[in-house]
């Protein structure tokens, strides 16, 4: 049997938000020690809720929420301020980070390190969001869970070199070709490399690093399309 608790003071983020009954919300938030938890939050519709403009996304909180089960109920919600808020380009990308950790990130698993890079994250996003900001995020999100990408050795357990060219296979690594080779999972030793560094500075490093983390990405969540993703891309053509 569950049983009941409190906890109090903890840093979060609101990750979505759907109605719940006629005037209450269902709130899932990324918390700094408690992982993704789904809170209801009470009342939040209402149009004197004092929640109304508190529940908002990107933007700290500090919670306090109480019960057991799947669903627990939020007793506080406190604006922490700091952040300031995101519009545009900056808007579409944080979306997707939280899209990501929707799909990817499992409830009631504690990830302290993943939550401050997330932060880190959307204040660099108030000035402008940065292709490096997102590889940066999705690699420290999948070493998070586990699906941390090889990035220094080949399969054979040789050290990456910069001029060679490799395949990279999802859940082994790179695999070191006699040649460049035409396919979204190949790349050069430099951008295994720049990727383990973290260094986007080369343009090519950039491309084939995106190129490589949305297909380990596509792997981890089965494939699905995400909706972020796809919208800033009909924003583009438009």
């Amino acid at each position: 049997m569950n049983q009941r608790h409190r906890v109090d003071g903890q840093p979060a983020f609101v990750l979505h938000a759907y109605p719940y009954s006629e005037t209450s919300l269902i709130v899932d938030v990324f918390s700094r020690d408690h992982g993704r938890v789904a809170l209801l939050a009470r009342g939040a519709r209402r149009p004197r809720s004092l929640l109304r403009g508190v529940l908002l996304a990107f933007q700290p909180l500090e919670l306090a929420w109480a019960g057991r089960g799947e669903v627990q109920t939020l007793v506080r919600a406190e604006w922490q301020g700091g952040q300031p808020l995101l519009a545009g380009k900056s808007l579409f990308c944080a979306y997707y980070l939280n899209e990501l950790l929707m799909h990817l990130l499992p409830r009631a698993d504690a990830h302290a390190a993943l939550f401050a890079v997330y932060a880190a994250t959307l204040r660099r996003f108030a000035d402008g969001a940065q292709e490096a900001d997102l590889r940066r995020f999705e690699r420290a999100l999948l070493r998070e869970l586990g699906y941390g990408p090889t990035l220094e050795a080949d399969v054979a357990g040789a050290a990456v070199e910069a001029d060679a060219h490799y395949a990279y296979e999802i859940e082994r690594g790179p695999v070191r070709l006699p040649g460049p080779l035409a396919s979204p999972l190949a790349l050069s030793g430099r951008t295994l490399l720049d990727l383990a560094r973290e260094d986007f500075s080369d343009p090519r490093s950039l491309a084939e690093a995106k190129q490589l983390m949305r297909t380990l990405i596509g792997h981890y969540t089965g494939g699905r399309s995400l909706v972020s993703r796809r919208i800033f891309r009909e924003l583009q053509e438009l």
